[in-house]
């Protein structure tokens, strides 16, 4: 039977991407790392790892191996927990992926009540808008806004996700206000940071809009600034505008037509079976901090 050390070494490496990196996290040299790898493909009669000098990358087989060791070693620390009387307690470290702008306003604001409750947890959350392979990257978890597609992830909605079309009262004063879709054509639109079209629903179905404008741009951040500050329309989320469309910064434009409602906040996590403590506390506080109605629609 394979030494259950010798995976977690395996998994470190994969997830950390390195030997280095896994040995300092695990307290080994990276020759005892080298080692215990080559043990494994010796016994499993494969190669696990592709390794060059600058990196290390997953083999076809280490790919499929790699999902499945996850599942054990995750088990394993369910079990752990669970005799010793601790499976409703939050320990260790909680890796989360989240949306770089709404980890900034709607989760860190949040943390200190977690951390309160939680002493033993300690929390490494990585803050990007790049679509995050959880599994492949070492997370536990991630936070999503988007609509839900068939995955080998499980998903939990937190919240619905409303975006409408919006601008400055100065560009509207400079340029008027479009009256029907159409009349964004002679608009300054401003492009999602992804350059993803807009999904728009209203009073003629659905249809798909591709903003073209003046700015092109990788920050959510930057498009948000843009739009306050008169550069043109912009389709932003109400969790990210809400204080602006509430002074008077930001006004509704064509209220007729928002942004598709099968957009959802969710936590999606590798497998429903053996969810750690951790994990499952983490998403709870979560789903009662925003609720069916987010604080920011009220």
């Amino acid at each position: 039977m394979t030494n259950l050390g010798d995976l977690e070494i395996f998994a470190r490496v994969v997830s950390s991407g390195s030997m280095s990196a896994a040995g300092r996290a695990l307290g080994f040299s990276p020759a005892v790392i080298s080692k215990r790898i080559k043990r494994l493909e010796d016994r499993l009669g494969t190669r696990l790892l592709q390794r060059t000098t600058r990196q290390i990358s997953l083999t076809e087989a280490g790919q499929g191996f790699y999902d499945r060791v996850l599942g054990i070693l995750t088990g394993i620390e369910e079990a752990e927990a669970y005799a010793s009387g601790r499976s409703s307690q939050a320990q260790g470290v909680l890796r989360i992926s989240a949306p770089t702008s709404f980890g900034r306003m709607h989760i860190a604001p949040h943390l200190t009540g977690f951390m309160k409750d939680h002493l033993d947890l300690k929390l490494h959350i990585v803050l990007t808008d790049d679509f995050t392979d959880i599994v492949a990257e070492g997370f536990d978890m991630a936070v999503r806004i988007g609509e839900l597609t068939d995955s080998s992830l499980v998903a939990r909605k937190l919240a619905p996700v409303r975006r409408l079309l919006c601008a400055s009262p100065d560009y509207i004063a400079r340029n008027g206000a479009p009256n029907e879709i159409g009349d964004l054509a002679r608009h300054f639109c401003l492009p999602a940071h992804n350059n993803d079209n807009w999904k728009l629903e209203g009073p003629e179905g659905s249809l798909v809009w591709h903003p073209e404008g003046p700015l092109v741009t990788n920050s959510s951040e930057i498009v948000r600034a843009a739009v306050i500050a008169g550069a043109g329309i912009a389709l932003r989320s109400t969790w990210d505008i809400g204080p602006e469309l509430r002074s008077g910064q930001l006004v509704q434009v064509l209220p007729q037509w928002e942004g598709s409602k099968n957009l959802t906040l969710s936590a999606v996590y590798p497998s429903r079976q053996f969810l750690p403590a951790k994990v499952r506390l983490f998403i709870d506080y979560l789903a009662a901090l925003y609720g069916p109605v987010p604080y920011w629609e009220q």
